[in-house]
């Protein structure tokens, strides 16, 4: 079985920050073609955060309408709070981008400044974050599509996973195309939310109310003073509007030379866009006296109030519910990314550090998907069954950055190392309390399953990496071998007729060892002794020069008895490279294969399983072309 391992880096080496000047004219890389731009890495990696906006300020709102009309007052000064919060982490995760430009993000520095058991809690935090953003940003997606059109309602699962199928499918083709897909939607959403902020700061009052009438008030009953602990909740249910903030860092080496500058302009253009549409919202909110009903959403409010009951309405409605159904791109840009630099590092298989032909980490594309899928079916496609869990692993995964970056600065020591590690400490104390107010108030509604599950995580991260780090000591990986030698060959050819394959295997077998045999197994059925008298009465008249050896199953299994073989002559051959060269075919079209009968399969696996032999597969490809050989080897 062949292996590639790759050495880690070692964990006190920072990755190199030396770019190619952006010279503006150059022509890009032959693999930048499927790498994103600054416009397309805001589509591919933003759309987490945008969409956040749906339902950011309603919770707010729905925390604070506890205290009554009065408590919700107090929206602006959380949202602005929030907004303060936004600017630091844009801030320092551009910092972050610069220091660590293969990506990574949380991940990369805490490995570097935290060591390594913090880094794999953030890696754990990323990645329960990252999958629960796919289904969460389905289920919210299907959500407003089913409160259109309630006769869909029954169906959720499904839509959900046709969607989670369409989004799969748009990123195995690459990130470049995912994000020229989204392009649009993105744009549609930004520019229908911004126009909806500045209409509405020009209205004197709300235009209409028709979304909200008839649905009975969510409002608590009137008080005159409202608590920290209320205003606490209502900070950290409110930045659940900052879940994907992180996703451009942990993704930079997906964006064209120079990567680090262009994801640092989107970085800001993210946070920038992300910050105008919550502060706009709140503003609306307090100026028209917007109070939550039950059943309909406060974005949908605003937009009736802003705009009317009229197309722009629905515009607003389905451009915030084909966001939200796409925000699950934000994950399938930078989960992969995160997947393969732990699978660089040991602490997941290496398969996930593989990428296609589109500069996609597939595997990590794939393995997304199921798990998401899993949720889907899990949850019933109910947004409100997976929300609880939704933020407190982006938190965890913030605070670890920014103390991580903290550390950095002090070790960095740049001229204005003071001012950075203070604008970072702020940032960790602030992430760190929602961490462990939003940890507190949804621990009963299932937030115990992500404190079980980060620990988890870590454990099967470091059982991945003892058990490559056995397989490298067995491989004396790192140190130099002793100088090849020629040993004695000795070549098996499972056989079960005479044919065309049958000579090209032994004249294959006897080009490799020094010595062939060939083996066919029997059984005691009348019908099968009549055919293995036949086949020794053909191979007598044949005389290839290789000896027959038949074996006797009684069970009719053709694996075992070749393994069981392959093994005596392991043991009363002890100095001699026994190797099992399985002949096959391989058909000249796909559908052809269904015709095939798999027993070379069945002596691989069963020969792999059972002993140390090599095994070669040896194929050979019909062609349907008369004028060329019916067989050609491969």
């Amino acid at each position: 079985m062949a292996m590639h391992m790759r050495k880690p880096a070692a964990a006190g080496q920072a990755p190199s920050t030396e770019e190619p000047p952006d010279t503006g004219v150059a022509a890009p890389a032959a693999g930048d073609r499927h790498r994103l731009t600054t416009l397309q890495g805001l589509a591919a990696l933003s759309l987490d955060a945008m969409a956040s906006v749906a339902y950011g300020p309603e919770s707010i709102v729905l925390v604070l309408a506890a205290a009554g009309a009065y408590g919700l007052g107090f929206t602006l000064p959380v949202t602005l709070a929030i907004a303060a919060l936004l600017a630091v982490l844009v801030a320092s995760y551009r910092q972050v981008i610069a220091a660590f430009p293969d990506g990574g993000g949380s991940y990369a520095v805490a490995k570097k400044h935290l060591g390594r058991r913090t880094s794999l809690v953030a890696a754990a935090s990323l990645i329960l974050d990252y999958v629960l953003n796919v289904a969460v940003s389905v289920t919210a997606g299907v959500a407003a599509l089913t409160s259109a059109f309630p006769e869909l309602y029954g169906e959720r699962v499904w839509i959900c996973l046709g969607i989670l199928v369409l989004v799969t499918a748009v990123n195995l083709r690459g990130v470049v195309d995912s994000a020229k897909a989204f392009l649009v939607p993105t744009a549609v959403f930004v520019g229908s939310i911004l126009t909806m902020v500045a209409v509405g700061l020009f209205r004197d009052g709300p235009v209409s109310t028709a979304s909200a009438a008839g649905h009975p008030s969510a409002l608590g009953e009137g008080a005159t003073a409202i608590g920290a602990l209320l205003l606490l909740k209502a900070f950290a249910a409110g930045c659940s509007a900052l879940t994907g903030v992180e996703a451009v860092a942990n993704a930079v080496p997906s964006f064209r030379a120079p990567a680090a500058r262009r994801a640092q302009r989107t970085e800001v253009a993210l946070g920038a866009l992300l910050g105008v549409m919550l502060i706009g919202l709140s503003v609306l909110i307090g100026r028209f006296h917007l109070q939550p009903v039950e059943g309909v959403t406060v974005l949908a409010q605003l937009a009736d109030a802003s705009f009317g009951h009229n197309a722009a309405f629905y515009v607003v409605q389905f451009a915030t519910m084909v966001l939200l159904a796409l925000a699950a791109n934000t994950s399938f840009g930078g989960l992969p990314v995160l997947m393969s630099l732990l699978a660089r590092d040991n602490y997941l298989p290496h398969v996930f550090a593989l990428k296609a032909d589109r500069q996609v980490h597939r595997h990590g594309v794939v393995w997304l998907a199921l798990v998401s899928g899993v949720l889907l079916v899990f949850s019933g496609g109910d947004t409100n069954t997976l929300v609880p869990l939704f933020a407190i692993g982006v938190f965890v995964g913030f605070t670890i950055c920014q103390v991580g970056m903290v550390r950095h600065w002090f070790g960095e020591r740049p001229k204005d190392r003071r001012a950075k590690a203070v604008l970072n400490g702020f940032g960790a104390l602030l992430t760190g309390v929602a961490a462990v107010v939003v940890t507190a108030t949804k621990f009963t509604e299932g937030a115990w399953l992500i404190v079980l599950a980060l620990p988890l995580l870590v454990l099967g991260f470091e059982k991945v990496r003892r058990a490559y780090a056995q397989i490298g000591e067995r491989l004396e990986l790192g140190r130099i071998p002793q100088p090849p030698h020629r040993t004695r060959s000795l070549v098996v050819v499972p056989v079960s007729g005479l044919s065309r394959l049958t000579r090209q295997a032994l004249t294959a077998a006897r080009s490799l060892g020094d010595e062939v045999r060939a083996v066919t197994i029997t059984h005691s059925a009348p019908e099968d002794r009549q055919a293995a008298e036949a086949l020794r009465r053909d191979w007598e008249l044949w005389k290839p020069g290789v000896e027959l050896t038949e074996i006797t199953s009684q069970s009719r299994s053709l694996g075992r008895p070749v393994s069981a073989y392959v093994r005596e002559l392991a043991r009363t051959h002890p100095d001699a490279q026994v190797t099992v060269l399985i002949p096959e075919t391989e058909p000249a079209h796909l559908w052809q294969r269904m015709l095939q009968n798999q027993r070379g399969s069945v002596v691989a696996h069963a020969v792999r399983r059972d002993t140390d032999a090599v095994i070669c597969r040896l194929r050979f490809r019909i062609t349907d072309d008369a004028r060329r050989p019916a067989l050609t080897r491969l």
